[in-house]
């Protein structure tokens, strides 16, 4: 490849650059050989991106810019990681972002801590140094070692644009943004051998990491994975062992249950200010922080049955929170640590301020919509979605005055058969948490009626939150869905596509050992089937810079 002159020293000639010469290398990097096949490529997610640069240049570095878009599959955005894509818009933001990224890395503030040798002379190409920097970045990046061809043609490209540039630096920089731009650091690839459809071991280093700490592999899981420990059932549990034993996996599982909760709802709604004063700015942020501090607390800090999280009464406020639940609160500390009273009528992460108002609309409660979401969340029943031409007039009538209350209005709507059966699938348990309005302030009336909140599901009757607490607590199918999802969360599977056998030992261990995180989440990375791979229909030929441009 001809290395353009450098008149101006700016990321977009830069990139072209690298962008031409990480093109040639990923042809080769993406294909499959006779022993093995790429068995996935999954695109990291926003969180995942930020852990991973702050591991590998430190916490200090800045990473702005905007993240191509999400979807949520099987209940979970971690399982399209798999079918994701980035388009050409998405890549340059990207580029961009990878660019100011590498000069930060370079410039002369950090590149004495992150930049490990110096050039014999700055104006000067120096292959030694350069080799050895984009060496060591190329592994933690890449999630395995740099091929002698990538490391030689990345080496070769850090010295064409130094010497057009007459800056040792300016050619790192922009090789290092090849690197965070390459379709290998956007997307964490897995390798599959073709004699037996078991990752391999970098491979496996990668998705342990991602399950347990969010992140990139530190250097000791790469070297595990280069040495061939991780091929072994007792190398893979002393790694296990290790991450666990981390204050990391808070991290990791804090974004494994914002995940499992659908807690970045919260960025698509908003609240009628005229109605709901309280729900300012900030009580979004603090609502999900508050689920967050409870999941973890419950299920790592206290190891308590994960399933409690449905009744506790437990949690923790800030005073935004406070001001909405009708509690005192110590001004201390900015979060203090608070359990309800036996009759406040809250039961668990289903009366929390996320819960109930992420799934409401902006001016009131809505039984379906929170019926909807918590049969997707925690029993892995999705509902499926209303036909374009159904009329909601009846539901949307707050004035009618011979229905008066939402139950009396759900009930009216769903006698048109069409929409019955999907209606007393799912408002029940919506039904039963109406005693709390659209951001989760108790109430007794609706519209000055007395609110009834019992309800049936599957057959047992009960009565308002509590109840429905205990109902979903003691209900097999919500520990069942648990592990499916942190299955299907770890793997990039849809959950509604992972099959029961393949969970059946991590979920005889999860039950055996009292329904606690920790135990499922050894089980589950510990089993061979979290290594396993399907081989490919056809053999994926397809260059990565295709892969990301279509």
């Amino acid at each position: 490849m001809k290395v353009m002159t450098i008149r101006r020293h700016t990321a977009a000639i830069a990139l072209v650059c690298a962008g031409m010469m990480g093109a040639a290398l990923e042809t080769t990097a993406f294909a499959a050989t006779p022993t093995n096949y790429v068995a996935g490529l999954r695109r990291l997610t926003e969180t995942e991106y930020r852990n991973s640069i702050a591991d590998v240049f430190g916490s200090n570095i800045d990473v702005q810019g905007r993240f191509e878009p999400e979807r949520r599959v099987g209940g979970l955005l971690a399982s399209s990681s798999a079918i994701l894509s980035i388009t050409p818009a998405g890549f340059e933001g990207y580029s961009k972002m990878a660019d100011n990224i590498a000069a930060q890395v370079v410039n002369e503030k950090n590149r004495g801590k992150l930049v490990s040798c110096a050039p014999k002379i700055a104006a000067s190409p120096d292959d030694k140094c350069a080799g050895a920097v984009i060496g060591r970045y190329g592994l933690m990046l890449f999630r395995r070692p740099l091929t002698d061809a990538e490391l030689k043609a990345r080496t070769a490209l850090a010295a064409n644009l130094a010497k057009s540039s007459g800056n040792f630096y300016t050619g790192l920089r922009y090789v290092l943004a090849s690197l965070i731009s390459s379709p290998e650091f956007l997307f964490r690839v897995e390798t599959a051998s073709a004699k037996d459809n078991s990752l391999d071991n970098y491979s496996r280093a990668v998705r342990l990491s991602y399950l347990f700490w969010d992140t990139t592999p530190d250097a000791e899981l790469l070297a595990a994975a280069g040495s061939g420990a991780l091929a072994t059932p007792d190398g893979v549990a002393k790694q296990v062992d290790r991450l666990m034993a981390s204050p990391r996996l808070e991290t990791g599982m804090r974004a494994f249950f914002a995940d499992y909760l659908q807690l970045d709802t919260f960025g698509n709604i908003s609240k009628d200010p005229t109605i709901y004063p309280k729900f300012m700015g900030g009580v979004a942020d603090a609502a999900k922080e508050e689920t967050l501090r409870t999941a973890i607390d419950l299920s790592l800090k206290r190891n308590s049955d994960v399933r409690d999280l449905m009744t506790t009464r437990k949690t923790f406020i800030n005073r935004a929170l406070a001001s909405i639940y009708g509690v005192p609160f110590n001004f201390d500390s900015e979060w203090m640590p608070y359990e309800f009273p036996e009759d406040a009528g809250r039961s668990g992460l289903l009366t929390q301020v996320s819960m109930l108002g992420m799934f409401s609309h902006p001016g009131r409660s809505s039984p379906t919509k929170r019926g909807v979401a918590l049969l997707d969340i925690f029993l892995c029943q999705p509902t499926p979605n209303p036909p374009p031409n159904v009329d909601f007039s009846i539901v949307n009538d707050v004035s009618n005055p011979k229905l008066k209350t939402v139950r009396q209005r759900l009930m009216a709507h769903a006698t048109n058969g069409v929409c019955a059966s999907c209606h007393t699938h799912s408002d029940p348990i919506g039904l039963s948490l109406e005693q709390f309005d659209s951001i989760g302030v108790r109430r007794v009336l609706d519209n000055n009626q007395p609110i009834d909140v019992s309800a049936t599901l599957q057959g047992q009757h009960f009565e308002g939150a509590t109840g429905l607490g205990k109902v979903l607590h003691d209900n097999p199918r919500v520990a069942a869905c648990f592990a499916r999802k942190m299955y299907a969360y770890g793997v990039g599977a849809s959950s509604e596509k992972v099959s029961a056998a393949k969970i059946k030992a991590p979920m005889d261990s999860f039950t055996a050992g009292g329904y606690r995180v920790p135990v499922l989440l050894k089980a589950l990375a510990t089993n061979p089937q979290f290594f396993s791979a399907s081989p490919p229909e056809e053999p994926k030929t397809k260059t990565a810079m295709n892969i990301v441009s279509h």
